[in-house]
């Protein structure tokens, strides 16, 4: 072999997948892009007679939308849209259901095939319940679309299992970025979206292709302005404590979002399996609630019937609006709820469509909602001309947090809206809402760290650990130096640092009751911080048995960030069998890894 040759080979697979699944994100995203405009045209005009606001257009355009002259007229039509769209996607591809973006997520994880069918089927259904007036956006379908066209080409080119998850990946940055009109931004989500707490890097150069070679096509076509119309945002740096408070605001936004969201989804669910109906009938139940909650707001008010059209859709148009400082405080109080309830009516249902518009549409509403209270009440600090700069930060703290991808999202909007400016209270609103989101998720496939998608199982030649019980590698009961309850927390410290352990079992009159580790009793401020063991051990144990295997315990470990478990009797958990460390399975893989070695030598010998 030519030195340095398997090298070039990956790089040159890695710019190919890069440039195919750019070229195949553009006219996908264009084609969809094309649908979802002609199919919103004929609904909205032709149909119900309703001048839509859309993003992009200018203050004096978007100032002359119309609500539909007959508002009834949205019942028989989003619910047709809602039959059509649910018999689609179960008749033809089942998998198609939902917000997309899961489904791209899970097949990058489990390194499953994409049916052909799926892309077409999941277009045309998004198609149908967004123009009909579903609450959805269109990112999720982009991202299944693209990724599945993806997996699709990864056959035809006969590439290998991480190259075609590599794949996956990339068409889900590169279509989202695509759509969006924001390349930067979309091959970074490729990166970060897979996971709540860990970041894949090998999609990042793929995807930085593959999102620019899909942003100029679909750039040619559609121009390249950014997707919302600028609006002047004007911030100063006294207003960031308030932005640090959107944060928090937007956050439990964001976990009510995902609560009602899969809340709604399981109600539905139960309620179409005890009943033995047709599933393609669910989308068409929450359409119709949709139907009435919005015609009833109608009958409200001016602002209610505003808020109630708002929550159709992506929403996208009034967001506009928002930007632009012409939505009354009313509606911008009412929207983050109504929206939350429409899109879980929409997509918990079964119906086709992106969660990423709906979120951002909740977020900029709270956003813009608290720039006007604060203007009401502190007009000297917060101006009517900083409102537009509140909406848009709320875009971002929300979805970014429940995504867990704030700084893709961050520098997605802000390639959506222009103006970089905005970073720096985004910045710190999106870390705020991150933090206190926690490990809640609109994305259920996503997986926590590398360690524990099967994607990278081989990385960590999990094989060998599995074929080694913890009995093997754990520290005998006769080697394992245990504390009891009423010990002193200074001399087990004491006991720690002489011994360089970090952590003991702690058992009384022989009997396992709880664990101590370095963590739990390390002084703070030069105090130790308890008098005795009982204080601080924790009771709530993660055992293994004896003949768990070293990949259940390296799993365990990871999942819950721990380095010691101890190994107890099958038949009773209270009966101390040993203590296995995270040093401990790393000498046992050592070793194995040895054997193998030597096994391979004899082999090539022989």
């Amino acid at each position: 072999m030519i030195p340095g040759f398997g090298k070039y080979a990956s790089i040159n697979r890695t710019i190919l997948i890069g440039i195919i699944i750019g070229i195949i994100s553009g006219f996908g995203a264009y084609l969809f892009f094309q649908g979802l405009k002609y199919g919103s045209l004929f609904v909205s005009e032709y149909l119900l007679g309703y001048h839509m606001p859309h993003e992009g257009e200018t203050i004096r355009i978007i100032s002359q939308w119309s609500p539909p002259a007959t508002i009834w007229l949205i019942l028989p039509v989003i619910c047709t849209g809602a039959l059509i769209s649910g018999y689609i996607v179960y008749r033809f591809a089942p998998e198609a259901e939902g917000h997309g973006t899961d489904a791209a997520i899970k097949a990058f994880h489990k390194g499953s095939k994409v049916r052909w069918r799926v892309p077409v089927v999941k277009a045309i259904a998004s198609i149908i319940t967004i123009s009909s007036g579903g609450s959805a956006g269109r990112e999720g379908p982009t991202a299944q679309i693209s990724a599945g066209f993806g997996s699709i080409a990864a056959d035809f080119l006969n590439l290998s299992e991480r190259e075609r998850r590599i794949a996956i990946a990339t068409g889900i940055g590169a279509g989202i970025g695509t759509i969006f009109k924001a390349p930067l931004g979309g091959a970074i989500l490729a990166a970060e979206i897979l996971y709540t707490r860990d970041f894949e890097a090998d999609a990042i150069l793929p995807a930085f292709i593959a999102s620019i070679t899909g942003y100029t096509i679909f750039g040619f076509f559609e121009g390249y302005n950014p997707v919302f119309g600028e609006a002047k945002l004007f911030w100063e740096p006294s207003q960031i404590p308030l932005f640090l408070i959107l944060g928090i605001i937007c956050a439990a936004f964001g976990v009510a979002y995902i609560r009602t969201f899969y809340g709604t989804r399981k109600i539905f669910s139960d309620f179409f399996i005890k009943h033995n109906l047709p599933p393609y009938l669910k989308p068409v139940f929450g359409a119709l609630i949709i139907a009435l909650l919005v015609i009833a707001m109608a009958h409200i008010s001016p602002d209610a019937m505003i808020t109630g059209l708002a929550s159709l859709g992506t929403g996208y148009g009034f967001l506009q609006i928002a930007m632009y400082n012409l939505l009354p405080l009313s509606v911008l109080l009412f929207l983050p709820f109504t929206k939350i309830i429409t899109t879980s009516l929409t997509i918990g249902s079964g119906g086709s469509g992106g969660v990423f518009a709906p979120g951002l549409a909740v977020g900029g509403a709270a956003g813009g909602a608290f720039g006007l209270i604060l203007n009401l009440v502190f007009p000297e600090i917060v101006p009517v001309a900083s409102v537009p700069a509140f909406v848009i930060v709320g875009m971002i703290a929300l979805f970014g947090s429940i995504a867990n991808a704030p700084i893709a999202v961050m520098i997605m909007v802000t390639e959506m809206t222009s103006d970089y400016s905005i970073l720096v209270p985004a910045m710190g609103a999106v870390a705020i809402s991150t933090i206190l989101t926690g490990e809640d998720t609109i994305f259920k496939e996503q997986i926590r760290t590398k360690a524990e998608s099967e994607a990278h199982r081989e990385e960590y030649q999990i094989e060998i650990l599995q074929n080694i019980k913890a009995c093997e590698a754990m520290v005998k009961p006769e080697d394992l130096i245990t504390v009891h309850p009423d010990d002193s927390c200074s001399e087990v410290y004491r006991m720690m640092n002489e011994n360089r352990h970090t952590g003991f079992p702690v058992t009384e009159n022989g009997l396992l009751t709880g664990i101590i580790t370095h963590r739990d009793i390390s002084p703070e401020n030069g105090k130790i911080p308890c008098t005795d063991v009982r204080e601080r051990m924790k009771n709530d144990l993660i055992t293994l048995y004896e003949e768990s295997t070293l990949d259940n315990a390296l799993y365990l470990m990871m999942k819950n960030s721990i380095h010691h478990i101890p190994v107890v009797d099958k038949n009773n958990v209270k009966e101390l069998k040993g203590f296995i460390t995270s040093t401990n399975i790393m000498r046992a893989y050592t070793s194995g890894m040895r054997d193998i070695k030597v096994e391979l030598q004899k082999k090539q010998q022989q």
